[in-house]
């Protein structure tokens, strides 16, 4: 997958790229590449930003600086999925990553300040994603959400295949499964692995992490 991520800020993503094992979950098939909107503005002084027509509080990143990004990183109106990051968009879910995992390409349009001028949303993205009911300083973060969860999809990623197949919440599992996870030593400080996990019987664990999973979903 080629995954282009539009921002202000493409160093802030050097984590994902750079450190490990966080880069290692990218794995071989993502190939991740950074746009900066200061690169493409057709404005002086690299501005990318305006006050809003109307009034009202903070900037706005400006329809004219994203066109011109877009149109300099595809040489025009690109064919793919274009995602815009906002709080109005639809909610990020598991279905939804894996929904977007499917693309052979995607773009990622971040913004700070108070958002995108409308006109980007209505014209420019094709789809618009939020990663909950909140609002954050900028798009980044929830950008490096959907890399990082689109990411773990994609063959190659994690450092077990399976790995990646058996995650909480994936479509893959009847309902997602969130049990409780244990490691050595087996018992500590007079707290024990359930004795299930330790038994061999992988038909038994399963059944196991399945009871705990709807005791956890109950609860």
């Amino acid at each position: 997958m080629q995954l282009d991520v539009f921002t202000l800020i493409p160093q802030a993503f050097a984590w994902l790229t750079e450190q490990r094992p966080v880069a290692a979950v990218l794995g071989d098939e993502l190939d991740l590449r950074l746009f900066s909107y200061r690169d493409y503005t057709p404005l002086s002084g690299s501005q990318v930003d305006d006050e809003p027509y109307g009034g009202g509080a903070g900037m706005v990143l400006r329809v004219d600086v994203v066109a011109a990004a877009l149109e300099a990183a595809y040489g025009g109106s690109p064919a793919h999925r274009v995602v815009a990051l906002t709080p109005q968009g639809r909610q990020l879910t598991q279905e939804v990553v894996e929904e977007l995992a499917g693309e052979e390409r995607l773009t990622l349009l971040s913004a700070r300040f108070e958002g995108f001028d409308e006109r980007v949303l209505a014209h420019l993205a094709s789809d618009s994603i939020s990663i909950g009911p909140y609002v954050l300083s900028g798009g980044e973060l929830p950008a490096m959400v959907l890399v990082d969860a689109i990411a773990r999809r994609l063959p190659g990623a994690l450092g077990s295949a399976e790995s990646g197949l058996v995650e909480s919440f994936s479509a893959e599992l009847e309902g997602g499964l969130e049990y409780p996870h244990y490691t050595r030593p087996a018992n500590f400080r007079g707290w024990p692995v359930p004795a299930v996990l330790l038994s061999g019987d992988h038909a038994k664990i399963d059944e196991w992490r399945r009871r705990q999973s709807r005791l956890r979903t109950a609860g």
